[in-house]
């Protein structure tokens, strides 16, 4: 959970799924929607699917016994170098560096390392020198410590060095080079989208989902049916689409936007342009589904807070 989130949005999740899955067997017997479900919010939803997946592993494979070695770990869906080498310190006292953000921070500045850190060989450099530094009889602490000591003192912008315990040691205080380090030149390309999402309503109320089956965000989450635009589009396209590409077996009597504004939600690779449409058709859905009910599927938050206004 806390791969891509921070502790305090984190911990409802966590108290939740405790709650509701508490133990691996629990976990591993739920439903992918169920997961997803409580997983909704947190985003980046492949965790979920792969907590789920590690777990049914762990329940069904391993008879429920967790793996003990960062080897091991490393076997498990969805566990990468970090969380392998978290769960081995702090749990197994096996002497494993974490080397995460506020390492690298950490690192590089103390030390005045000016290799690019999105480079793999640079994560080799940086996991090799946490190693000689870290005390083999307790690299939990000391992997505990580092990490804080980057989120708390030693932050990316601006530290308040005067009061830090290492300002006469630290080579890049020293060297007026504190926010220059860590390096990082590798900028993610972010890819503009735009979504169309259709909230239909019939002759009694009910409306239509579906699931996202394809690969890419939001895999196994449900919507509301979509049309996909290379650009934001005005009313009249957005009619003549609905009437002769996405609906034509229906008689529409209505069609509204839902907001003046479009919904900008942005992922880490992706910006995405949504903008919701109310469609009133004349006939009645076949297999259609209450309001109601269409908020106990798990959705991507954006649409379900959009619901959630309706």
């Amino acid at each position: 959970m806390l791969q891509q989130t921070r502790v305090v949005q984190g911990m409802p999740y966590f108290f939740a799924f405790t709650k509701e899955f508490p133990t691996i067997f629990d976990l591993a017997d739920a439903s992918e929607e169920q997961v997803l479900k409580l997983w909704q919010g947190l985003g980046y939803y492949s965790r979920a699917r792969n907590l789920h997946n590690t777990a049914k592993y762990i329940a069904y494979e391993l008879n429920g016994v967790f793996p003990q070695t960062y080897k091991e770990l490393l076997t498990l869906k969805g566990v990468g170098e970090y969380t392998a080498a978290a769960i081995a310190s702090f749990s197994y006292n096996e002497p494993v560096p974490v080397v995460d953000g506020n390492v690298f921070r950490v690192l590089s500045r103390y030390f005045d390392i000016d290799s690019d850190i999105m480079l793999p060989a640079s994560k080799k450099e940086f996991a090799q020198l946490a190693y000689e530094l870290m005390p083999k009889d307790d690299p939990a602490t000391f992997n505990q410590a580092i990490m804080e000591f980057g989120a708390l003192q030693c932050v990316p912008k601006n530290p308040n060095c005067n009061i830090c315990v290492f300002n006469e040691s630290c080579l890049a205080l020293q060297k007026k080079k504190v926010n220059e380090l860590p390096v990082k030149i590798k900028k993610t390309k972010i890819t503009n989208r735009f979504f169309n999402y259709f909230v239909l309503e019939d002759a009694t109320g009910n409306s239509v989902i579906q699931k996202r089956t394809t690969k890419g965000i939001w895999h196994n989450l449900y919507e509301f049916p979509l049309l996909e635009t290379n650009e934001i589009k005005d009313f009249d396209y957005i009619s003549n689409a609905v009437k002769k590409q996405m609906f034509p077996i229906y008689t529409i009597i209505g069609i509204e936007e839902c907001s003046e504004a479009t919904v900008i939600h942005k992922l880490s690779h992706q910006h995405l342009h949504i903008q919701f449409w109310k469609i009133k058709i004349k006939e009645e859905i076949k297999d259609g589904i209450e309001f109601e009910k269409i908020k106990t599927f798990p959705f991507p938050i954006v649409i379900y807070n959009f619901i959630e206004k309706l």
